[in-house]
């Protein structure tokens, strides 16, 4: 049994330890994150759509642990910046951090802190515990979303919480059972 008070390793600590590994993980997630991000579907309740960026986020944490995974949120975040179409839509430019998607941004890299801890704790082992960390992960994104959104639009809690997070919950309830049942599987076949 998995002790969930002793770092584990996380599924990227199977593959050879290199900086040149790490720098492509990182990388990679970045880039999963950009394309994931394009799938999406538009919900009428809410000007943001459902997209597959939560997904590759979570997944990305939990494979590659709190580090790395923060560090390709933060490329992924920054290449957009900067002016690379990466975003939802091919979304781009440092004004996308100041309008109402800007705290999901952020989000994400707080998620993804505290999805790959909780991977680092043996969370990803089991479908109950990767379900668990991508509910904390998605409520982390939602808790900066949120005010985020209210500072941007002036618009009330109430109404905001639908939109920027209510909307979005059957949506990333689906994406915890992909991960439920990826997660564990991938592990089987690492052990083998």
């Amino acid at each position: 049994m998995t002790s969930i008070s002793v770092p584990q390793p996380v599924l990227a600590d199977r593959l050879p330890r290199t900086l040149v590994r790490d720098a492509a993980l990182v990388v990679g997630l970045a880039a999963l994150t950009a394309l994931l991000a394009q799938v999406r579907v538009p919900i009428p309740f809410s000007p943001v759509p459902v997209t597959g960026q939560t997904l590759a986020v979570l997944l990305g944490a939990a494979a590659l642990g709190p580090l790395r995974s923060m560090l390709g949120m933060l490329l992924y975040v920054a290449v957009g910046v900067a002016g690379l179409p990466v975003f939802t839509q091919w979304g781009y430019g440092l004004g996308t951090l100041f309008d109402i998607t800007g705290g999901y941004l952020l989000g994400f890299l707080l998620a993804s802190l505290l999805v790959g801890a909780m991977a680092r704790r043996g969370f990803d082992r089991r479908p109950l515990g990767t379900a668990a960390a991508f509910a904390a992960g998605s409520l982390v994104i939602y808790t900066v979303a949120v005010p985020w959104w209210m500072t941007v639009t002036g618009e009330p809690f109430g109404a905001v919480l639908w939109q920027a997070a209510g909307v979005f919950v059957v949506g990333d309830a689906l994406k915890a059972l992909i991960a439920a049942g990826l997660l564990p599987a991938a592990w089987r076949l690492a052990n083998r």
